[in-house]
């Protein structure tokens, strides 16, 4: 007799993660009055943001101005907005959510309206409880399209215009691109969201201008990246192309790019391996210090153990009194470490690791590195700003 298995599959449904795009903050119009370029003066001619505020005893001051994707023919809203703006808020960011013109808008609206947020974040920063030097903007696809020619066309402002909005800088203190459309002409362009931008035959010296790729200078903000390979509706060669191009330039940057995951996962809350891109944005954030303000401060010093020098290990400084600070990371060699003020940390409290990870020769040493810190706890430093900071420890 033939027996059938039966398998059972258990689905779980991943609901209440965040209000919808309607239950979310009132819009607030970038434009109050007449806005420049409008044809019509419903909702789909008043670019707006939506403010989502964190909470105030997580508020850190870091803003950042997300451009959800949709092709400039549709605006998805919720995954690659509202959802992103409440993890934000979780992490202490002031969220923008932005709605700008869509087709039948071309070129430049969306872009004007893309500045015009971040001018708006920046001249109300005050009022928002936001520092005006850390604003950022965000985008998925072809947001991450706007998002990234905002962070390659920009100005200081006009600092006698009447409106006070437009005498602020436009220029985003950082970037961040999920799955981003770069180019407009290469191989992997991707030609709906360009129709749409700048129409059926667009100028080929305007398409390059929009390849932002090609636009990147030494003052296009730190930029953060990320991009599956299967991502066939958005190659990542987007985002290689771009991550290039500020590596040229001497820009900050850094790039992921998952093995698995289609076009448009926002969050990737489906996914364990995937929902991790936004981990690693934290930590981002946190290293180049747009989650907490101040000087950094160098560091140097000396490891033993039993009294001989460390030939070969690491040691790491994590704050004990903020998650936002940035660690501080060195290497120790001969027993010596150093960190420069521009890798440095922030004033504070610090739990000190360290690593011995044996020597350089031609035969194994240890048969795995030693986690110094477990026999040897309670490694605790204050760091301070204007002083040596010279921190020597002999370990057992």
């Amino acid at each position: 007799m033939l027996r059938r298995a039966l398998l059972t599959i258990s689905f779980v449904v991943v609901t209440g993660i965040v209000p919808s795009w309607a239950a979310g903050p009132a819009p607030t119009p970038l434009w109050p009055d007449k806005v420049p370029g409008a044809t019509g003066t419903e909702e789909p001619d008043r670019p707006s943001v939506r403010i989502h505020l964190p909470p105030k005893d997580k508020a850190n001051g870091a803003a950042v101005v997300i451009c959800p994707g949709g092709g400039y023919g549709i605006i998805a809203m919720d995954h690659e907005g509202s959802q992103v703006a409440n993890w934000f808020n979780s992490q202490g960011v002031t969220a923008l959510v932005l709605r700008y013109r869509l087709a039948p808008y071309r070129h430049p609206m969306p872009l004007n309206d893309a500045q015009r947020a971040i001018r708006y974040a920046r001249a109300n920063a005050e009022k928002l409880g936001i520092s005006p030097r850390r604003i950022g903007v965000m985008g998925f696809s072809a947001g991450g399209h706007l998002a990234s020619t905002a962070a390659t066309h920009f100005d200081a402002g006009k600092k006698d215009a009447a409106d006070p909005v437009d005498r602020v800088s436009c220029r985003p203190d950082f970037a961040i691109l999920g799955y981003p459309v770069i180019s407009l002409n290469a191989d992997f362009a991707h030609k709906g969201s360009g129709r749409n931008l700048l129409g059926e035959n667009p100028d080929p010296q305007v398409l390059d201008n929009l390849s932002n790729d090609k636009q990147v200078t030494s003052e296009t903000p730190p930029t953060f990246l990320f991009h599956t390979g299967e991502d066939t509706g958005v190659p990542p060669e987007n985002s290689v192309a771009f991550y290039m191009a500020l590596r040229k330039a001497k820009v900050s940057a850094e790039l992921h790019i998952y093995q698995q995951g289609p076009h448009g996962v926002g969050l990737a809350p489906g996914s364990p391996v995937l929902f991790t891109w936004k981990e690693r944005l934290f930590d981002w954030l946190r290293q180049n210090r747009f989650l907490a303000e101040g000087d950094l401060v160098a560091l140097k010093g000396t490891i033993t153990l039993n009294g001989q020098p460390v030939k070969w290990g690491q040691v790491t400084f994590v704050p004990t009194d903020s998650k936002n600070k940035p660690i501080g990371f060195a290497m120790v060699h001969k027993g010596n470490y150093s960190l420069a003020q521009e890798r440095g940390i922030l004033p504070g409290e610090y739990m000190v690791l360290v690593v011995n990870q044996g020597d350089i020769t031609h035969q194994q040493t240890l048969e795995a590195a030693q986690d110094l810190a477990q026999e040897n706890t309670g490694l605790r430093v204050k760091v301070v700003p204007n002083a040596p900071n010279l921190f020597d420890f002999d370990l057992k």
